[in-house]
């Protein structure tokens, strides 16, 4: 069998590595790098250039060329070049087949299988984006993992004394956090937190607006409608960026970056290490809090943190580091390069999947146990989420729970599957909805429903629903959640701490209206069943009971439910039930 390969598919730069004897060894690209560009560009005779030949002629033919594209996995996205359009599966597929090329002329031998890392707060249809991108490389995608997940195994290879560890992972666009429990060749994810649109990317776009500012100010001229222009800008300013890290200022010089009337206008700039921090302050800010998420969700505080493990090439940033130490009250560990363990992390598991470690190595005694981000629930009678799966679950994992229908003699039901942490499903995401057909006709309640969610290892979700009466079963696998951004989780998890209570008392309001409903139709199948046997008043009295508890009944709506409404309800039901037995 041939070697697998781990991948670290980043936002700016990739990386490969392979297990050599039992030690992970990242592989140096075809120009000698041990990372490469995740740039891709087409040149006007329609060759396709990835990696540092991309990068480099980015400034001359920056329409045919893609950064970032990592940001638009799981969506419908599309870069449309000299008239064929592009997804983002494509784009980074191409990437990936730079890589599996490079690993090849480094093993002399042909590869097929890999391991592919993902920000850990990834959606299903990002996962699913990202092995659909593999398939178009030529890749056998055996494993996606998460990236903070991939760091901590490469760290527990010589690390492997009993800890918790805190993995603060700021790459080129995304930003995760995870809470790790490295036990006896365990390393178990407690909890995972995170911003997906927040990385390096961001701290640059922020240097390269104040400098076209700064530079309309000097010039009178607006760089940022010069496209070739806003692409050396950048370039500069990522280099500045990386200067400043060891340096307190950095000069930004770039010669002819416009032309006017007067003449060619050159930029030359000083931005002093100060100046930066001002600018991104706020983005530093934002790291803080996913980090106090996970320790929350992990049962923790930070005396119990070991140690803060830096991932991803923009912790490198001064202002990060005092961050993180000022969150933590620690020196964060420097053990591994930033740029490269994520992707030694992935080789290591590439190894055990394909049974290439040493039996009774460190490597593969370990055993690797990661989470879901985000609660998934289906919707059940008024708009409740009805939770199946909790955040922070360890994958993979399969429940089940029975449910059962909402009216008489209903012959289907629809599934809708929902992300998101509120009790109600208004205020959290739609994943995909499926019905299920065939069930066999009976009263309310009769009926039994299994619904079942699997997610896999690679934190991909399917959901079944199967009638237990008729053995019908339907299921789909949830592919269209790439919607829900990571202000959008944040928010959602936010929401439900600010309004767990509300949420509440609502759901108490609304059992009150379920159990009136249940009620009501149990009374009209009674008195179908008994109109001959029962006498005038009692038929009379169990009319007006149902006739008052349904007026009340068809009026409340979820959104309207209320203590006073709820009271009403539990009187009206109790006097029919009273009714009822007498």
């Amino acid at each position: 069998m041939s070697k697998v390969i781990g991948i670290d598919l980043g936002t700016t730069n990739s990386c490969v590595a392979v297990i050599e004897g039992d030690t992970p060894t990242v592989i140096t690209n075809s120009e000698g790098y041990r990372t490469t560009p995740s740039v891709v560009a087409f040149t006007k005779n329609k060759e396709r250039l990835v990696g540092d030949t991309a990068r480099r002629q980015a400034s001359v033919n920056s329409d045919r060329t893609i950064f970032s594209i990592k940001r638009y996995m799981g969506t419908d996205y599309k870069k449309k070049i000299d008239g064929k359009s592009y997804t983002p599966q494509e784009i980074s597929a191409y990437i990936l087949m730079k890589l599996k090329k490079d690993a090849e002329g480094f093993l002399g031998e042909e590869v097929t299988d890999a391991v592919i890392t993902v920000p850990a707060y990834f959606n299903d249809a990002q996962r699913q984006a990202t092995k659909d991108a593999g398939k178009i490389a030529g890749l056998n995608v055996l494993r996606i993992i998460n990236e903070p997940t991939s760091a901590a195994l490469a760290y527990g290879l010589d690390n492997g004394n009993p800890q918790k560890i805190l993995v603060y992972d700021l790459g080129g666009g995304t930003f995760d956090v995870s809470v790790i429990d490295i036990g006896d060749n365990v390393i178990e994810v407690l909890a995972t937190s995170g911003d997906n649109h927040l990385g390096g990317d961001d701290f640059d776009a922020r240097l390269v607006n104040y400098l076209v500012e700064r530079f309309k100010e000097t010039d009178g001229i607006n760089l940022s409608k010069d496209a070739s222009a806003m692409q050396r800008l950048r370039e500069e300013a990522e280099k500045a960026k990386k200067e400043l890290s060891s340096a307190f200022n950095a000069n930004i010089n770039l010669p002819f970056i416009a032309m006017a009337k007067d003449g060619p206008h050159h930029m030359d700039m000083n931005i002093s290490r100060q100046q930066f921090n001002e600018l991104t302050a706020d983005l530093v800010d934002k790291t803080v809090i996913p980090v106090e998420n996970a320790l929350h969700d992990a049962g923790l505080n930070k005396n119990d943190i070991g140690m803060v493990l830096l991932v991803g090439g923009s912790t490198r940033i001064p202002a990060v580091q005092d961050k993180v130490r000022q969150i933590m009250g620690k020196e964060p560990s420097r053990n591994l390069n930033p740029d490269e363990c994520v992707a030694l992390g992935a080789a290591v598991q590439g190894g055990k999947l394909g049974n290439q470690l040493m039996p009774g190595s460190a490597a593969s005694e370990i055993i690797l146990m990661d989470v879901t981000p985000l609660s998934l629930s289906i919707e059940t009678v008024g708009g409740i989420a009805s939770r199946l799966i909790e955040r922070n679950t360890t994958i993979p994992t399969r429940h089940s729970q029975i449910f059962t229908t909402a009216g008489n003699f209903q012959t289907s039901v629809d599934i809708k599957v929902f992300q998101g942490e509120r009790r109600f499903t208004r205020d959290n995401k739609l994943l995909g909805n499926f019905k299920l057909n065939g069930i066999k006709r009976a009263m309310a309640g009769v009926p039994q429903i299994e619904v079942t969610f699997d997610i896999d290892a690679n934190g991909i979700v399917n959901v079944s629903a199967k009638d237990l009466g008729t053995g019908r079963e339907q299921s789909i696998t949830i592919t269209s959640s790439s919607n829900m951004s990571e202000e959008e989780i944040e928010r959602a998890k936010w929401e439900a701490e600010v309004y767990g209570e509300q949420d509440k008392k609502n759901e108490e309001y609304w059992n009150s209206h379920i159990e009136a409903e249940n009620t009501l139709k149990r009374a009209e199948g009674e008195y179908s069943q008994n109109k001959k046997v029962w006498d005038k008043a009692k038929k009379k009295a169990v009319k007006e009971a149902m006739n008052q508890l349904k007026r009340i009944v068809v009026k409340c709506k979820p959104e309207k439910m209320n203590a006073d409404l709820a009271h009403q309800l539990d009187e009206l039901r109790i006097n029919l039930e009273n009714v009822l037995n007498n």
